[in-house]
């Protein structure tokens, strides 16, 4: 039996000799400078508002503490990641990786768990967008439909003109919102003061309670969510793996670099602003770096130049995610788990339906709804749960597969990805102490999604997809080695 045999539609036809061809990105349009600004760039807007709501969670210990968990969450799961991209550097990142460790169902229900988390994610950042917006008066516009729809219909614009460009749309904007933040911690940091760390009234009820953990013990593992918003999203770099050049030694570099800037800009960021203001006054605060600079009073030079910055951090992330959602969609379509069309390309090889469908349901949810932090934290839950599975595939391939070629090697190996899904697993939890509706919105989609799968889309899998080759290969082989 061949690879072409496996081709299933329920009708015994198989997808015509040109289903790849109509199906391609464009290879070697991003170095590692370029994937290393993306991921900066998916993450950048976390650093300007919502980390600090962790602050009423936790105080600062316990929001602090998180951090560092989650810090080190991330580290291991972007260091397995390095070596997994290594070894198959194609546009279904988690899935792919999923796809050969767990078989079918791992890849969907780590793929669906990355759709939920990046469809999701731009869609509440088009409501901030929104927000920045109104509050800077730009052009009188109020936040409403009118701004999120121009936010979509831009941004995909910009992405279907071809990722080259995109990408480096992505560097500038970012390196914009990076050089922002620099300059916040140095205005910041000269009306440092320690006793602002720990001004948040304690709540004596709580077990473990004290100044630096005003809620408790159970304030930490409460904080998980928000301390993520210094990282989430970095895990998305392997999904330009397809279009990098030479991915397989620039997928580990990127992946590393971007992780250390961003380990650098929660330690300035979470520091400078609680130490400037205190705790207790930015922890509810839409704009937290503002708060920490100017206070309840009038607007300086410095707060007005973050409050814009803010805005181009929150672009940035914007715009990657919409990258990064539409390439994860384009691998599952591609390979038969979604409507195939939906994989489709341009000219500019550019996954046109993959970036204007997700689009669509943005806005839609946007518009239809307002409610920013709601779905973020589904986005929260979605990504939580691919962590977990990613760190397991690369458990089980370690273990299953020691002779798989590895051009770049976890340091650590299995106890560094064990460490990822440990913690991972630590804050699927978390999420049902912070947001138990939008939790339970996600398993709900989660659950239409599989159903979907299990009844229809797993019949009709296509194998000559690139990770489902790389799945059937290893099958082929192990079969090989048995008889």
């Amino acid at each position: 039996m061949t690879l072409e045999d496996t081709d299933t539609t329920g009708s015994g036809n198989t997808p015509p000799d040109d289903y790849l061809e109509r199906r391609t990105l464009r290879r070697g349009s991003a170095g590692w400078l370029l994937l290393t600004g993306l991921g900066v760039a998916y993450v950048v807007s976390g650093d300007f508002s919502g980390w600090n709501i962790g602050l009423s969670k936790g105080g600062f210990g316990g929001l602090a503490a998180a951090t560092v968990l989650m810090g080190v969450m991330y580290a291991c799961l972007v260091f397995a990641l390095a070596e997994l991209s290594a070894i198959l550097p194609t546009a279904g990142g988690g899935y792919g990786f999923a796809r050969r460790a767990l078989g079918t169902w791992g890849g969907f229900l780590t793929g669906t768990a990355i759709l939920i988390e990046y469809i999701l994610a731009p869609a509440a950042i088009s409501i901030f967008i929104g927000d920045y917006v109104e509050s800077l008066g730009l052009f009188g516009l109020e936040s409403g439909w009118p701004v999120y729809l121009a936010c979509f219909a831009v941004f995909i614009g910009i992405h279907l003109w071809g990722v080259g460009e995109a990408l480096r749309f992505s560097l500038v904007v970012t390196a914009i919102a990076v050089a922002a933040l620099l300059i916040f911690a140095v205005g910041a940091f000269t009306d440092f003061q320690v006793s602002g760390l720990d001004d948040i009234p304690v709540d004596e009820s709580a077990l473990g309670a004290s100044s630096w953990l005003p809620f408790g013990l159970l304030g930490i593992w409460a904080a998980f969510p928000f301390g993520m918003w210094f990282f989430l999203g970095v895990e998305g770099v392997p999904l330009a793996a397809e279009e990098a050049k030479d991915p397989v030694r620039s997928m580990p570099k990127a992946l590393a670099l971007s992780m250390s800037i961003l380990v650098l800009l929660a330690l300035i960021t979470f520091f400078a602003a609680t130490g400037a203001r205190g705790s207790a006054a930015i922890q509810e605060a839409g704009n937290p770096l503002v708060v920490a600079l100017q206070g309840d009073g009038d607007p300086t030079a410095l707060s007005r130049f973050v409050n814009y910055a803010g805005l181009a951090g929150l672009v940035a992330s914007f715009f990657s995610l919409i990258y990064a959602g539409s390439r994860q969609l384009f691998a599952l379509s591609r390979a038969g788990y979604l409507p195939r069309f939906l994989s489709l390309t341009s000219r500019r090889k550019s996954p046109y339906l993959g970036l204007l469908i997700p689009g669509a349901i943005g806005f839609a949810l946007a518009a239809g709804t307002g409610d920013g932090a709601r779905m973020l934290n589904i986005a929260v839950f979605g990504a939580t749960i691919s962590y977990a599975l990613m760190a397991l595939s690369h458990i089980v391939l370690r273990r299953r597969e020691p002779d798989l070629p590895r051009p770049y090697r976890t340091p650590g190996g299995v106890l560094t990805s064990s460490v990822a899904f440990t913690l991972a697993l630590s804050a699927l939890v978390a999420t049902f102490l912070v947001d138990r509706d939008a939790a339970f919105i996600a398993l709900a989609v989660y659950g239409v999604a599989l159903a979907y799968f299990a009844f229809y889309s797993r019949h009709r899998l296509v194998a000559r997809a690139p990770e489902e080759e790389f799945a059937a290969l290893a099958a082929a082989e192990a079969e090989l080695a048995r008889d």
